[in-house]
């Protein structure tokens, strides 16, 4: 992906690759962008990098919703318990 790429350009060296730092420059790269900017990456992808965008996204958003419903199950068991 050409952002990907231009980004890695920009920080390569400057940056130790942390998920903090990755994600303060994801964060600041969306702020920044319009609906319409990111639609037009989206539409610049082929279809492997579509494929690959999509499958992080569901990923990424099932794990963060199983862990959540994982520490509320967690968290309402431990009040049963006293």
């Amino acid at each position: 992906m050409k952002l990907v790429e231009e980004l890695y350009e920009i920080y390569r060296g400057r940056i130790r690759g942390t998920d903090e730092d990755l994600d303060m420059i994801a964060l600041s790269i969306l702020e920044e962008t319009t609906r319409d900017e990111l639609m037009a990456i989206i539409e610049e992808m082929d279809i492997d990098e579509l494929h690959y965008f999509i499958r992080l996204y569901i990923f990424e958003t099932l794990k963060e919703k199983l862990t959540s419903d994982e520490r509320s199950i967690i968290s309402s068991g431990d009040k049963n318990i006293h």
